[in-house]
């Protein structure tokens, strides 16, 4: 996938839910891993000409693992003139050493969340960028109908009441393949996840699902999500009909 093509993808997911306000001070959240990166890359490339004037920052959660290392994901910040900061946490202590959790995920995640929504707020950033993409937001989808009962997944524009921050997440029309795709093309500095459950978890059970669903049925991942957009889901921002995406959006 060419710059280009993800800066349409993206653009599609900002217009349709208008994520970016005039003056918003976006704190983007890099693991260090294709996706966040791919993100960084595509709103430094947006805000060049985009009509809203925003900056940006970046923050990386480290989980204080200790096998991965950050300085070619500080100096690309560098590069691009982004301000980089790296929050250090013993989030893999408590929950590896200390707690001994089987099935970390859902604390990890609250953690994390916590550690990044501090750190925004520190910065003066008022809306937080999350790279979750279509494939995502399927798959946590499908974790809530199995594992909860329910039809649910996370929304483009969230609004988070105990800091007054939101959360955006403008990758949402983007497709996994094509993320990996333009981060090998332009060779961004990718860290292996070092977290030792990857790979083992429950999305990764539902990601490898949906896999054999949409290879014995062609077309399912499309259907999927046209049912999570027609879904009125709560909590979901009212989607703008905008022109020059109307053909596209109806082809999901």
């Amino acid at each position: 996938m060419e710059l280009q093509q993800l800066l349409s993808v993206t653009r599609r997911a900002i217009d349709t839910y208008k994520l970016i306000d005039e003056g918003d001070h976006i704190a983007v959240g890099v693991s260090a891993g294709k996706d966040s990166l791919s993100l960084l890359v595509a709103l430094n490339a947006l805000r060049r000409f985009y009509p809203r004037h925003f900056t940006l920052s970046a923050i990386t959660v480290d989980l204080g693992l200790g096998n991965v290392s950050l300085g070619p994901v500080e100096a690309m910040c560098r590069d691009m003139g982004i301000d980089y900061h790296i929050v250090s946490t013993q989030i893999g202590d408590i929950l590896f050493d200390i707690r001994k959790e089987k099935n970390p995920c859902s604390l990890c995640a609250k953690l994390r969340k916590g550690a990044l929504n501090e750190k925004a707020l520190e910065i003066g950033a008022n809306k937080i960028a999350y790279a979750h993409h279509k494939d995502d937001l399927i798959e946590t989808m499908m974790m809530s109908l199995i594992y909860e009962g329910r039809f649910n997944t996370f929304s483009p524009l969230t609004f988070l009441d105990n800091t007054g921050l939101y959360v955006i997440r403008p990758f949402l029309f983007a497709e996994e393949a094509d993320i990996a795709s333009f981060a090998r093309s332009q060779g961004l500095p990718v860290c292996k996840n070092p977290c030792p459950m990857d790979g083992y978890t429950k999305r990764q059970y539902v990601k490898e699902l949906i896999g054999d669903i949409c290879r014995d049925n062609p077309g399912a991942d499309k259907r999927l999500l046209r049912a999570i957009l027609d879904g009125k889901l709560k909590g979901w921002p009212e989607a703008i009909e905008h022109p020059r995406y109307k053909s596209k959006t109806q082809n999901i």
